[in-house]
């Protein structure tokens, strides 16, 4: 997508605070290589191949931001991404409202918490019950109520696609400022068009003529990742405050730094996996990344935190 990559390269540029080791990147590309693509779509994910499965992964992606928070959310022993995703499974498998535009408009405090209801309260969840409002208004006014039609109206393509979401939907705008210059990150536009086309095998909702222009998305778990394997370097004072566990405040050169050196160093291992024979796209190396995430090892160092609403 050249709008984020342009403007990630610029910030990589002129960075202060973190730096690419590129002989740690081409280590990595060869670990990686080796490493399968599995990311399991039944079980965890709601999916029956209608415009549902759609409606279904909009609220998820319109809500799928920040679960670092102490303390740690939970739904059936689950945390993070996988615990929304299955909360908001359940919630559609009993019958509950949660897909429906015009619940979302008016969605209460309280209906968002008891669909969401485990142990300890999600975080930023004022912040939530917005977004679905804002959403589920915008849906209705612009799309009939339907993602499904958002998605049609892109025409297989996910450039127009994260246009429109970032077009009539705030909460989606994941935009920043950096030097008195826009910087576009997209994380969760994105992740949508890359959701569709997991959720439906690369047809029907998730037929993209473009799926290659998708870019990594820039959370706090991959870049977590790529400072295990030493492609992410921070300066000292940086790697101290994160690794005290201080936040980052949302809009820092610091946080908007991290960001775009994710997105670049992707780009560059996609690059370096060419050369190696291994072909795969930015957002599947970036599925690769995040899975990596899940496991201890390449938890030793803290991630960055940032109260946002946008990863």
């Amino acid at each position: 997508m050249r709008k984020v990559l342009e403007s990630v390269r610029w910030v990589v540029e002129r960075a202060e605070h973190v730096a690419l080791d590129e002989d740690a990147l081409r280590r990595s590309a060869q670990e990686l290589a080796r490493q399968s693509l599995n990311f399991a779509w039944d079980g965890l994910h709601f999916r029956d191949g209608t415009a549902r499965t759609v409606q279904y992964l909009f609220v998820l992606d319109s809500l799928n931001f920040c679960f670092w928070p102490e303390p740690r959310w939970r739904y059936h022993n689950l945390d993070g991404y996988v615990a929304l995703a299955t909360a908001l499974r359940d919630a559609v498998l009993r019958g509950d409202r949660v897909l429906d535009a015009s619940f979302l408009a008016q969605i209460s405090r309280e209906g968002l918490r008891g669909i969401l209801d485990g142990e300890n309260e999600i975080p930023l969840l004022d912040e939530r019950v917005e977004i679905l409002r804002e959403c589920g208004a915008a849906l209705q006014s612009r799309y009939d109520g339907q993602a499904s039609k958002l998605v049609e109206r892109a025409e297989r393509s996910v450039v127009r696609l994260v246009d429109l979401l970032a077009q009539d939907f705030s909460s989606f705008r994941d935009e920043a400022s950096y030097r008195g210059r826009t910087v576009y990150f997209y994380k969760r536009a994105q992740i949508f068009c890359a959701d569709l086309y997991g959720a439906f095998g690369g047809r029907s909702w998730g037929e993209f003529s473009d799926i290659d222009e998708l870019t990594a998305f820039a959370d706090y778990k991959v870049p977590q990742v790529l400072r295990q394997l030493g492609i992410l370097r921070y300066s000292p004072e940086l790697a101290e405050r994160i690794d005290r566990r201080e936040e980052l405040p949302a809009g820092s050169p610091e946080e908007i730094e991290i960001r775009a050196h994710t997105i670049w160093a992707v780009e560059l291992l996609k690059r370096e996996l060419e050369q190696l024979g291994r072909s795969l796209r930015s957002f599947e190396i970036d599925w690769l990344l995040w899975n990596l995430g899940q496991c201890e090892e390449f938890r030793q160092k803290p991630y960055h935190r940032t109260r946002t609403i946008f990863y």
